[in-house]
């Protein structure tokens, strides 16, 4: 009898779907949601050194410097987390760029300092991000504690604590000015709201996945005849620039502001682990212990690398994470792209000076959608969290409300140690702190139902 053949001619093998997160979209759509992804953190990302550069004597000139170096670290982080290589990344379509935690720590730093403080804080920046690196598969093992009455408390609570952002925006986003908080500045806030609520409903398809960014592009439109839309920047910016490293002077390390930075790390780090369970839930691709270990390697490595060419220290932007939940676009390449065209803003002062013609009001109109969204899929987060438990209830109550107390009552620790409002004034880091303290009391340490009854099923698969 012949030997029976060793494969059917009939049988086809079936190739395996990709998820959504690794597919990759044709060129133009790439590029136009990738630029999106920009339009929308862009002023998170220059705000940072506007502040600071200032703050610490710099020139208009050297501030200017600081914002491209910004937004071309900002560019490669973003693709250390997107793509990553070895243990580095969490491969999500995951946006990193300068965080806000570090601002007033470091103009702390400049005090007395002058310009001499650049050197100092990118010193302390340094050490803050490797030490982070070490401490990242630490964090990793924490995911079992994040459950889903957790995580929807923490992604409400980042929604929420991004909305006066948008609201600052909206108002000019400069507190000094004449004209802030103006009905001329909200009403082109509303307007631009409107306009994107009104794509939303009535375009389709790719049409529709864009509508913040042409939202923002016929918002700035109606700005030029008002007004509000300055082009001084795109006359005055050099073709081309690279941030050279260490423009500023070798870094130098002061234990005190090493001590400084590292609480900020560890703030952001707890941001980041949140703004990880709340991406991976959103495109459906869970965040286990190993993303959430390499989500914050590549968090703590970009911020390390970040001063060597005039950076500052980054973490994740939420406000991206609100962009993916409106869109339904989850492709990481979509992100990386936005990653390159960061890069090349940072060494093209002309193209990013264009990106800054968006008139703040317009900026805010947009964020209110996308930072709202946020929030919502916290809520939607918490629908499964088992809230008839009187227990979850309690721990959602108690933690929102703290982490509500910095944006209701921003004076509301005045009286606390300068070094502790670093923690104290991020609602998100407080409430998550606070949400997982009570989640340990509560569901965990010493209660006897936990032992009989099997744990909640946690928002993420291990």
């Amino acid at each position: 009898m012949a030997d029976a053949p060793r494969f059917r001619k009939d049988a086809v093998a079936v190739p395996e779907e990709k998820h959504p997160v690794d597919e990759t979209l044709p060129p133009l759509r790439m590029f136009t949601s990738g630029l999106q992804h920009v339009a929308a953190m862009y002023a998170g990302v220059v705000a940072p050194p506007m502040i600071v550069g200032p703050a610490v004597g710099l020139s208009a000139t050297e501030t200017a410097f600081l914002m491209g170096a910004s937004l071309f670290t900002a560019g490669l982080a973003t693709l250390l987390q997107t793509l990553g290589f070895w243990k580095i990344g969490a491969k999500l379509p995951f946006v990193n760029g300068v965080s806000f935690a570090g601002v007033t720590p470091m103009i702390a730093i400049g005090k007395g300092q002058g310009h001499d403080a650049i050197p100092v804080i990118f010193g302390a920046i340094i050490v803050a991000g490797l030490a982070g690196f070490l401490a990242a598969p630490y964090f990793g093992k924490l995911v079992r504690f994040f459950p889903p009455v957790v995580t929807g408390t923490v992604i409400t609570l980042i929604g929420v604590s991004l909305l006066p952002v948008a609201f600052n925006w909206s108002q000019g986003g400069n507190r000094t000015a004449t004209d802030y908080g103006s009905m001329k500045n909200i009403g082109m806030a509303a307007l631009t709201l409107a306009i994107v609520l009104v794509m939303r409903k009535f375009l389709r398809g790719f049409l529709q996945q864009i509508s913040i960014l042409l939202g923002l592009v016929a918002g700035t439109v109606i700005a030029i005849p008002l007004g509000m839309a300055h082009f001084d920047a795109v006359r005055n910016a050099d073709l081309m620039g690279f941030p050279t490293p260490f423009h500023f002077g070798a870094p130098q390390f002061q234990v005190a502001a090493v001590l400084s930075m590292c609480i900020v790390m560890l703030v952001c780090m707890t941001e980041s682990t949140a703004d990880i369970l709340a991406l991976g839930k959103i495109v459906g691709r869970p965040a286990d212990a190993r993303t959430i270990e390499g989500g914050l390697r590549a968090d703590t490595l970009g911020s390390a690398l970040s001063p060597l060419f005039n950076g500052f220290m980054c973490s994740a932007f939420a406000q991206n994470i609100g962009l993916v939940a409106m869109t339904k676009v989850r492709s990481r390449f979509v992100v990386a792209a936005g990653g390159g065209i960061l890069i090349l803003l940072g060494l093209c002062p002309v193209a990013a000076s264009v990106i800054g013609v968006v008139p703040l009001p317009v900026l805010g109109g947009a964020g209110i959608v996308l930072f709202g969204s946020v929030a919502a899929s916290g809520i939607q987060t918490l629908a499964g969290a088992a809230m008839e438990k009187g227990e979850n209830a309690l721990i959602v109550a108690a933690s929102v409300g703290i982490g509500l107390i910095p944006i209701a009552a921003p004076n509301f620790y005045h009286a606390f140690p300068k070094d502790l409002l670093v923690v104290l004034d991020s609602g998100i880091s407080t409430g998550c702190v606070v949400a997982i303290l009570l989640n340990l009391a509560f569901n965990h340490l010493g209660s006897r139902k936990a032992a009989a009854e099997p744990a909640p099923e946690p928002a993420f698969v291990h």
